[in-house]
């Protein structure tokens, strides 16, 4: 598990690479539209996987919520991992775990709180293998420092830097990292959407889960894009929202719902899509697929109910207790059942019940940052 975003686990994404792969042959980054996969690639160029000089000559790749913006073959060549690099590189990771968040300079202080705000779980990410700086020269022609009484000094033209680039003998046997343009899912519910839209749907900060609590009857609304019936049980049961924390939710009544919807799609109540009824008569409308379930406890989910790429609600009900459900995602969207669940103890994580409401409050963990050593109780 690793964040691109906020270097959680990179550091042992690149240890792993270099023991496995080492530089056997190239290396392609595939994937959906939207997974992350040039976030990844900007994070891997800055880290002990690419060489040293690359950083000064690659490209960066375009980070964008919208689809199929990487449209070329970026690459960076990857570091040969020889033993000798490979036991410097474990040296400076085990001197850098040992510091404390009070012995970092100010600036990467800073950059390390501007992560903090937007995950949980922060990594650094290093590099043991940098290329050295030659130092600075003055250079100046002394005859354009020298001038008559009446001559006004004239400026010295500036000389082009040219762009860096790698010398043959650099990359004549390098094998390369890829960044690929991504996969476009037909069944994709990103692609009904607008560009102003898919940005509320893309999460752009960690995710707080929300958690609600139904009994039979009830329906939970996720935006207009998702929508999940009660229809049949014994006990009340948990569902646990995973989306951007920008899609509303809202909880109403089976005999409410359609109406709920009718009147709010495309509305600032449900957010997405948006743009009135104009906006809902070229979208697609819900479909529903029934589900059975079984639950296994209330400590644990027992499936995830994912509503193609908006998001997908982890399900929690009493041990044995057997749910009839119906989920609605828009046609020609996908929606999997997902089990065992990714999060499996998500609903563990509420806090006290909002009252009046199914909603429960949301407690944020403190932020986290991998390799660090900690400083007193978290």
């Amino acid at each position: 598990l690793v964040s691109a975003k906020t270097g959680y686990g990179v550091e042992g994404l690149v240890s792993r690479l270099q023991r496995s792969w080492k530089c056997a042959g190239d290396v392609y980054l595939l994937g959906a539209t939207n997974s992350g996969k040039s976030t990844l690639f900007n994070t891997l160029l800055l880290s002990d996987y690419c060489k040293s000089r690359a950083p000064d000559i690659i490209d960066r790749a375009t980070v964008s919520p919208w689809p199929g913006t990487t449209l070329n073959l970026l690459k960076f060549p990857i570091i040969n991992p020889t033993c000798d690099r490979i036991f410097r590189r474990q040296e400076r990771l085990k001197e850098e775990a040992t510091k404390t968040e009070d012995q970092l300079s100010s600036e990467e202080k800073k950059y390390l709180n501007q992560l903090k705000k937007q995950g949980y779980l922060v990594g650094r990410v290093g590099r043991t293998f940098q290329q050295q700086k030659s130092s600075a020269e003055i250079d100046f022609d002394p005859d354009t420092l020298s001038y008559s009484m009446d001559e006004d000094p004239i400026d010295a033209p500036k000389k082009l830097e040219g762009r860096e680039e790698f010398t043959h003998n650099e990359v004549k046997d390098a094998r390369w990292c890829f960044d690929t343009p991504g996969i476009v899912k037909e069944d994709c519910v990103l692609n009904l959407l607008t560009e102003k839209e898919v940005k509320l749907v893309l999460p752009s900060h960690a995710i707080v889960p929300r958690t609600f609590i139904l009994k039979p009857g009830m329906v939970l609304f996720l935006a207009a894009l998702g929508r999940i019936d009660y229809l049949e049980g014994e006990k009340p049961a948990w569902f646990s929202v995973l989306a951007s924390n920008l899609l509303p939710v809202h909880v109403t009544t089976l005999s409410n719902a359609d109406t709920l919807y009718e009147k709010h799609a495309g509305q600032e109540f449900l957010k997405v899509p948006m743009g009135g009824e104009e906006r809902m008569k070229e979208f697609p409308p819900l479909v529903p697929q029934d589900i059975a379930l079984k639950g296994i406890g209330t400590t644990e989910a027992v499936a995830d109910i994912k509503l193609s790429s908006a998001g997908w609600v982890a399900v929690t009900a009493h041990e044995e207790e057997e749910l009839l459900l119906r989920a609605y995602t828009p046609k020609g969207t996908a929606l999997v059942v997902r089990e065992p669940p990714l999060l499996p103890y998500i609903s563990t994580i509420r806090g006290a019940r909002i009252p009046g409401t199914p909603a429960y409050r949301t407690k944020k963990p403190p932020s986290f940052v991998e390799n660090l050593r900690t400083t007193g109780s978290r």
